[in-house]
């Protein structure tokens, strides 16, 4: 085959520091649109992208020729730069270093889709730490805690 042919989703999600609020709701658009950007210019298109105060959920395509820790690396640099410079409480934002990135199949990409822009209300049932702690047992990734919230 002379063509290199592929389509890789993935669900990513990553938090603040700390879980600290700083995702105040009126950085939320800017902040989506800044994401998208950012994987525009990494050949991964976002899908779509959910912030809430203290996390963030992305879905994206991802590009054939960009591993996931590169792209996340350029995300969150990027991004902390720039939330940085969105007003003076914003001086200390640093994003946690670590992330989740979930394969999403075909069949489930609108689903996630929905689910990432409804951010908002799935957190009034249930904290970032809850949620993520269900995403590892539905991908069965084994763990320790110690090291998933820093």
């Amino acid at each position: 085959m002379s063509q290199s042919l592929c389509r890789t989703v993935v669900h990513l999600v990553f938090s603040t520091k700390n879980r600290v609020p700083y995702l105040v709701p009126q950085i939320h658009e800017p902040l989506r649109a800044y994401l998208g950007g950012i994987l525009r210019n990494q050949n991964s298109p976002a899908l779509a992208v959910g912030p809430v105060s203290d996390h963030v959920h992305i879905l994206l395509s991802q590009s054939k020729n960009h591993a996931l820790a590169d792209i996340v690396e350029e995300v969150k640099k990027s991004s902390s730069k720039w939330i940085k410079t969105q007003g003076a409480g914003f001086g200390d934002f640093h994003w946690q270093s670590g992330y989740g990135g979930f394969s999403v199949s075909a069949s489930r990409i609108l689903a996630v889709g929905r689910y990432i822009r409804n951010q908002e209300s799935h957190h009034h049932k249930n904290t970032f730490q809850g949620e993520f702690r269900r995403f590892l047992k539905e991908y069965e990734i084994d763990y320790d805690e110690r090291y998933v919230w820093d």
